[in-house]
């Protein structure tokens, strides 16, 4: 059990430096720097004009939607890359595995387009 613990003090050291380093820096900008908040500084911006409406405003469910399936395409790529590097090694099951689960993101992919959740009006 010690000899666990001791492979764990580099990373214990590491965490307590990022740490000590963090704090140090944050503490620096309140001290060096003279706090001179003016009314611009406090302004609530928006993309570099006041805000016109609430933020807490409805948005539309296709935006909600259009994110989902990025997310869902996005992750479809994350799942490509290290099956790629390993495909020598997984043979040909690990080859039809991925196969069939491009096939079933194609299926939905191919189901959004045609029900027109890709549709922007």
């Amino acid at each position: 059990m010690d000899s666990l613990l001791r492979e764990y003090l580099p990373i214990l050291i590491f965490i307590g430096i990022a740490l000590a380093l963090s704090i140090v820096i944050v503490l620096a900008s309140f001290i060096l720097v003279k706090q001179r908040p003016d009314s611009e500084k406090l302004s609530p911006y928006e993309c570099g004009f006041p805000p016109f409406s609430d933020a807490r405003a409805k948005f539309d469910v296709r935006f909600y939607l259009v994110s989902l399936l990025f997310i869902i395409f996005d992750l479809e790529v994350a799942f490509l890359f290290p099956w790629a590097v390993a495909l020598g090694k997984i043979g040909v099951f690990g080859f039809w595995s991925m196969m069939v689960f491009l096939g079933v993101l194609t299926v939905g992919f191919i189901y959004e387009w045609k029900t027109g959740a890709l549709e922007w009006e």
